[in-house]
């Protein structure tokens, strides 16, 4: 996409020979070269990722919730909006049995 450097409105595409961009609003008017041209080069700088939790912690609220699987009455949990906002929020638990850890979702 390009824009006109005098009014800020988006340019079109005009397909002469040669090709040319031009603005609607204002006599603006830019050739398109066959030559492409890089106009900066971005060095990435690749980054550490930053852990969210640390080690085997429960870092959520503890409730008593009922394991699917080993029937424990213990588990932490923690809630995420993961559809549109009208929906309600989906609660994800972990099991305190350090035994079973299985994790599941309540939507």
């Amino acid at each position: 996409m390009e824009f006109c450097p005098t009014c800020s409105n988006l340019l079109q595409y005009e397909m002469r020979n040669p090709a040319r961009f031009f603005c609607r609003c204002c006599p603006y008017v830019s050739p398109i070269e066959r030559k492409v041209k890089i106009k900066r080069k971005v060095q990435l700088v690749k980054k550490e990722a930053t852990p969210i939790a640390v080690g085997e912690k429960n870092v959520g609220a503890v409730t008593d919730a009922s394991c699917p699987k080993c029937h424990h009455g213990k588990a932490s949990f923690h809630q995420a909006q993961t559809r549109s906002a009208d929906e309600p929020m989906t609660i994800f638990y972990k099991c305190m049995n350090e035994s079973c850890g299985h994790n599941w979702k309540e939507d």
